[in-house]
């Protein structure tokens, strides 16, 4: 069978193989999906990734398969690890933050001021695919990035850094890295000025290093011979493709219920009377990943948070479901009880990514401020992953979303339209995009149903 393109899902369990046929024709289509297990511990990831295509001839019914081009993304090898180290945590640290989540990272530390022995120490332990240095709006203080800079490079460790802080220090900041033969990234500051950020250009060259260096996971050099275009961060891929499709539809959140975690993507620069309100700025799009809300890797997370009383209210064998709990739930009960678990990280994970209004008193009275990020203009509320395309009331619980505001949220509103991601295609549509952004609209719209 001959295919246009075959984009890799290579993540830390599975692998999904995505077949696409008409790229670049007026009508791009979904021909099917493969999947294997990963295959890290088995010393190489191409066998996973075999594996998926063999299965996906096999869904296909295809004796062999046939492509022009191969495109990826990865989260394999505990994906794209990332330290950021910045100034003042609510300023450049924070904005830095913003732009390795937004590219799909892992952050694994994060730390304000000059880096301490303890510290060091740390980053050693992590062995990071990628640092992130920040500090200083444009020509302000100095001292503290360069400081970290000569305490990082003096570790030895073959990691690259990425130099995102004051641009007055690029030029020392370039000697520093090229005197102890570390590979050295310069991009625009991330916190330019006060107020404002600037996140985009780091995001990307964040993107372009983990492509150059994804060979830690073993076998992943392979890959990277069978792959013609590029490799990204799946996390990332989804932000590209969440920004992407607000261009086409407008203002959306979109949430990702996972195994281990619950990633929620956002594209919204929210609204004017709101950002009158704001007293730190937010990016336009932004990203956050839960950790702890997981309905089978983090399952006993969301048990407890949504507590184990209530949850015996409402399931006769609970104790039963928790200890059996499957990746992919079969019988109705296990589906209505993953359901549940869904619901609870999908309204924690909104909670954690959205702003809310508060009253502040001074001389002249109250005073209403805003933090974090505003929702109130979103007019789409998509659901991508595994739980989110597949459960039976996923729409439901997306709509829970806009229904679970108490007035001082900056959530969704009701009028919030809900999409699916049928195909569960996003990532790849996302590193698609990049050569093929038409043809990969034009696939998410059919994904979501949209004529």
């Amino acid at each position: 069978m001959k295919i246009d393109v075959l984009v890799a899902e290579i993540g830390s369990t599975t692998t999904v193989i995505n077949a696409f046929r008409g790229i670049g024709s007026p009508c791009p289509e979904f021909l099917g999906q493969g999947q294997a297990p990963t295959s890290v511990l088995a010393g190489d990831v191409t066998i996973g990734l075999k594996g998926a295509i063999d299965d996906l001839k096999y869904n296909l019914k295809a004796h062999d398969i046939i492509y022009d081009e191969m495109l990826a993304t990865s989260s394999a090898a505990g994906g794209l690890r990332m330290t950021v180290h910045g100034l003042v945590y609510d300023m450049t640290v924070r904005a830095a933050k913003e732009a390795a989540l937004g590219a799909g990272g892992i952050i694994k530390m994060v730390t304000s001021g000059k880096l301490r022995r303890t510290d060091l120490k740390k980053v050693k332990d992590i062995n990071p695919n990628i640092i992130l240095i920040a500090g200083g709006v444009d020509y302000g203080e100095r001292e503290t990035a360069l400081y970290n800079m000569e305490q990082l490079v003096s570790l030895g460790l073959d990691i690259p850094i990425i130099y995102a802080g004051n641009i007055e220090n690029q030029e020392e900041a370039a000697e520093i890295c090229e005197d102890a033969g570390v590979k050295l990234y310069l991009v625009d500051n991330v916190y330019p000025k006060v107020d404002i950020l600037n996140v985009e250009p780091t995001r990307k060259v964040i993107q372009d290093v983990f492509e150059e260096h994804i060979i830690h996971a073993p076998g992943m050099s392979t890959v990277r011979e069978m792959v013609t275009g590029p490799i990204i961060p799946t996390p990332g891929a989804v932000m590209e493709a969440a920004k992407l499709l607000k261009d086409e539809l407008g203002d959306l959140v979109i949430f990702d219920v996972g195994g281990a975690t619950t990633d929620v993507h956002s594209v919204t620069e929210g609204s004017e009377e709101i950002n009158k309100m704001l007293i730190s700025p937010e990016p336009y799009a932004k990203r956050t990943v839960e950790g702890d809300l997981g309905v089978f890797v983090n399952i006993n997370h969301i048990v407890e948070k949504i507590g184990l009383e209530e949850l015996e209210d409402e399931f006769s064998n609970v104790e039963e479901l928790i200890e059996n709990a499957k990746p992919i739930p079969e019988t109705e009960e296990e589906k209505r009880f993953i359901e549940r678990l869904t619901k609870e990280a999908v309204l924690t994970a909104l909670e954690r990514h959205a702003g809310t209004l508060r009253y502040i008193y001074g001389p002249t009275g109250k005073k209403t401020i805003a933090e974090g990020k505003d929702l109130t203009n979103i007019k789409y509320i998509i659901g991508t992953g595994g739980a989110l395309t597949r459960l039976p009331n996923r729409v439901e619980i997306l709509k829970s979303a806009a229904d679970d505001g108490r007035g001082l949220e900056l959530y969704p509103g009701n009028d919030a339209q809900v999409l699916i991601d049928n195909h569960y295609i996003f990532a790849s549509l996302g590193v698609l995009s990049k050569k093929y952004p038409e043809d990969a609209l034009k696939l998410m719209k059919n994904s979501l149903n949209i004529k």
